[in-house]
């Protein structure tokens, strides 16, 4: 695949994960990262949403999903401040999230 077909898969993810149609164009490659199981993702910057349009866009996916009969990937999101703030987050989480939590929070100082 190109950039442009993995930005493409990229937006596709987002509006049937989160519920937040964009543009491929409108992604940015940020960051690559590699899984404890070797796994490479790739991580795309999108627009700035509103906290109420992600969460409202995160439900109408997670209905979408159970309509269909299927339990969604993503049902709850929870946004942090800080790096710090993951050692309070309940559930599993990626491996890679400490590493680009931490990477956007100082990039954005």
């Amino acid at each position: 695949m190109d950039e442009s077909a993995l930005a493409g898969q990229a937006a596709r993810e987002l509006v049937e994960e989160v519920g937040i149609g964009v543009v491929a164009k409108e992604l940015r490659l940020w960051i690559v990262t590699r899984g404890e199981n070797g796994s490479v993702g790739l991580t795309y910057l999108a627009p700035a949403r509103s906290e109420a349009t992600l969460r409202a866009g995160l439900a109408a996916a997670a209905a979408a999903e159970r309509a269909q009969g299927r339990e969604p990937e993503l049902d709850d999101v929870a946004l942090v401040s800080s790096p710090e703030d993951l050692a309070g987050l309940a559930g599993p989480h990626a491996d890679y999230l400490e590493p680009i939590t931490s990477r956007h929070f100082f990039e954005r100082r």
